[in-house]
Order: structure tokens, then C-alpha cells, then sequence
């Protein structure tokens, strides 16, 4: 793979990068629309991801080129930018923006994407380009930037330079992941655990539904919404923060105090969803995969009828894993509307399963998904300085 990237950045910009870097994306095992509320998700980094190929010019632009898009950019250094239509090059252009109102000294480069993480799947590949970026840029201009800074800086570009409400998972997990653990990561003070994730005789299935997904478009920013006017209803009893810091019991004590129907059922999901993180991690570290598979079914059902957020698409996914005996759980992942759903698979029986759910979900959606298996991988870092290989 980086011998061809090495090979499509020399034909394109007639030299030879000089530093080659990868970013993963990553999948959330448990904890859905937990990252806005202050709570505990369970994300991991996977083994594809963005590869992010430099070299330095002379001209003092940046020069955008990705293998995934048509669209290219060539844009003169200057002091800062701003978001430009819906181009894929807003992500690193971000970044570059916010090392630029730091007061970092930037040069001129020639830079080239390449991800193999689906588009729009619901697997972080925007998270995936500005962690990538953020990370290059530190290294190569040493910008002096710790890796939690390097994620609040990538948390930055989508919020305020892209204008989608996110929480912080998403770049913390390909920021921080680590091979065959699993990060519960407490997204109110930003302290996480690696839990151990020996998924034994299974495999992690990633099933694409291919529904095209527009997250900045979706009902993202709604659910968002009526998080905090859930909970501003329990502020009048509770001294809280966040959704998150209430545990289920409290909430069931205080949840008159929503007076909305549709309001409290975005909350119970909330609060329920936050404890089943904690039942999983305890059931991985108890290594009873059976147990986290039903937590998984759980989350699935209360993101469906509590949350809905899922959609035919993604429930056709894991019906068809309801029927199959070699599956121990699955779920989507991701913020719904389409994108990915998870299902924790016999390995032995992954290749069967994949035929099988291609087959059911085309019958029933009318087209056929992709279904991947991964392993749990390393987090950002530089593949290859190729000037000294």
C-alpha cells in the first residue's frame, strides 16, 4: 500500500514525499450519544484508516490532492481561512487554520490523502483526516502540541471550522487507540482505561449499510438539542453538569421533572445507555463475550425506540444477527442515519455470515451492503520518514 501512495505522489507532484503517516478510523463497541452528555463510550481504533503522504515546497501554498475525491486545492499561506462549500479539504484547511491562530510557523507543502475508510460510513474518517493532519503538521513544523491537544485541536476544526456539533470520541480514539483494547473513555474529564478486548474466537464484523449518510445534515444537531433541554428540566432539582453524572436509579427519581415525551425518551437512552458501558467493560475484563454481545443488542434496541436514530437499513443488520447462531451481539455504531453496524462474529464463520447478510439485507433493503472484518489497531502515527528509508 505505501509503495503504490509513494508512487501516486510522485507522478502527481514529481518528487518523493518525505514523511508518510496513517490515522485510523474507528468503530464505538458500546455508548452511543454519550460523548455530548459527559459520559462513558467504549470506541476502538480499527486497521484502515487515512494515509497522509508530505513533502515541502518552496511556494509557500498548500496543495491538497486525495485519492477518494475529484476535488483539488491550491491554497496560499496566509494568516487564517475559512470553510469553503462542502470540500473535503475544509478538514485539513482547519487545522491548518487553528495552528495558524496559535501562533505556529507554517511552509509551504504538498500533501496527499488516501483513505480507505467508507465515506460516510459512520467509522470516523473525518476525525481520521484531522487527527492525521494535526499530527503531521505537529511533527514536521514541531509545534509542541501533547496528543491531547492534538485532539482538542481536531475536536475544534469540527465544531466551530466545520459546524457540526460532535463530541470528543471520535478524535480521541484514533488519537489514542491501541492495539486489542478497547478505550473507555470518560468524555466529561477526558480520563480513559485501556480495556483488555480478547474477543477469543470471534472477530469484529463492520457491515456498511451504503445508505448515504450527510451527518451535518442528519438530525444530528436535534438530538443535541434535546439533550440539553433535558437536561436544564433536571437542573431544577439536580446540581448537575451533564446528563451523564446521574446514574439510572437518580434519573428514574427526577425524570417527572421532563415534562416532554420525546424529550425524556432521548434522556432515558442517555443515562441507560452510560450504565451498559459499565457493564461491558466489566464483562471484557470477565472475557464473557456473551454477556457484552447482549449489552450490544440492548444498546441497539434503545437507539432504535428510544434514540431513533437507527433506520430499516441498520435494523435489517441486526435482525438477521438476532437469527444467526454464530454471532454473540451486534449494534450500530456511529450516530445512526445510516453508516455502520458492528456484530461480534465466529471467526470460523465469517465468511458465511458475511454471504448471509449480504443476501438478507439486499432482499430486504434492495441493494447489497459491504461487510469488513477488522482487527483492533494502533492509534495516529508516522508510518515512514522516506528521505532516510
Amino acid at each position: 500500500m505505501e509503495d503504490r501512495l509513494r508512487e501516486e505522489f510522485s507522478t502527481y507532484y514529481d518528487k518523493q514525499p518525505t514523511q508518510t503517516y496513517f490515522c485510523p478510523g474507528r468503530v464505538n463497541l458500546i455508548g452511543e450519544h454519550i460523548d455530548y452528555n459527559g459520559g462513558l463510550v467504549m470506541p476502538c481504533a480499527v486497521t484502515f484508516g487515512t494515509y497522509l503522504l508530505v513533502a515541502p515546497n518552496d511556494d509557500n501554498v498548500f496543495r491538497f490532492k486525495s485519492l477518494n475525491f475529484e476535488d483539488t486545492a491550491e491554497v496560499a499561506l496566509k494568516d487564517t481561512y475559512e470553510k469553503t462549500g462542502t470540500y473535503w479539504y475544509n478538514y485539513p484547511l482547519g487545522v491548518i487554520t487553528h495552528f495558524l491562530k496559535d501562533g505556529k510557523t507554517l511552509k509551504g507543502l504538498d500533501i496527499l490523502y488516501y483513505g480507505n475508510i467508507p465515506i460516510a460510513s459512520g467509522l470516523s474518517s473525518s476525525a481520521s483526516i484531522e487527527v492525521a493532519t494535526a499530527f503531521a503538521l505537529n511533527d514536521l513544523f514541531d509545534g509542541g502540541y501533547t496528543k491531547l491537544e492534538l485532539v482538542l485541536l481536531s475536536k475544534w476544526v469540527e465544531n466551530v471550522f466545520i459546524g457540526l456539533n460532535s463530541g470528543i470520541m471520535d478524535q480521541f480514539s484514533v488519537a489514542f487507540g491501541e492495539k486489542n483494547k478497547a478505550l473507555m473513555l470518560d468524555c466529561n474529564t477526558l480520563e480513559y482505561e485501556a480495556v483488555d478486548s480478547n474477543l477469543g474466537e470471534y472477530v469484529l464484523a463492520i457491515i456498511n449499510t451504503n445508505k448515504p449518510r450527510k451527518l451535518a445534515e442528519s438530525k444530528y444537531n436535534e438530538r443535541v438539542q434535546e439533550c440539553h433541554t433535558a437536561l436544564a428540566a433536571l437542573k431544577q432539582e439536580l446540581n448537575i453538569e451533564n446528563l451523564c453524572d446521574i446514574d439510572t436509579d437518580t434519573f428514574n427519581k427526577h425524570k417527572h421533572l421532563i415534562t416532554d415525551e420525546m424529550v425524556l425518551k432521548r434522556a432515558t437512552h442517555v443515562i441507560e445507555e452510560n450504565d451498559r458501558v459499565k457493564l461491558a467493560a466489566n464483562a471484557l475484563n470477565a472475557n464473557d463475550l456473551n454477556e457484552f454481545g447482549r449489552l450490544m443488542y440492548a444498546s441497539h434496541d434503545s437507539l432504535r425506540d428510544l434514540y431513533e436514530v437507527s433506520g430499516k437499513e441498520l435494523d435489517a443488520v441486526v435482525d438477521y444477527s438476532k437469527t444467526n447462531p454464530n454471532v454473540a451481539g451486534a449494534r450500530m455504531t456511529g450516530a445512526g442515519f445510516g453508516g455502520c453496524a458492528i456484530a461480534l462474529v465466529k471467526s470460523s464463520a465469517f465468511e458465511k455470515f458475511s454471504a448471509d447478510v449480504t443476501e438478507y439485507y439486499t432482499n430486504t433493503i434492495g441493494y447489497a451492503p459491504a461487510v469488513y472484518s477488522s482487527l483492533i489497531g494502533d492509534g495516529v502515527g508516522l508510518l515512514q520518514d522516506t528521505v532516510h528509508a
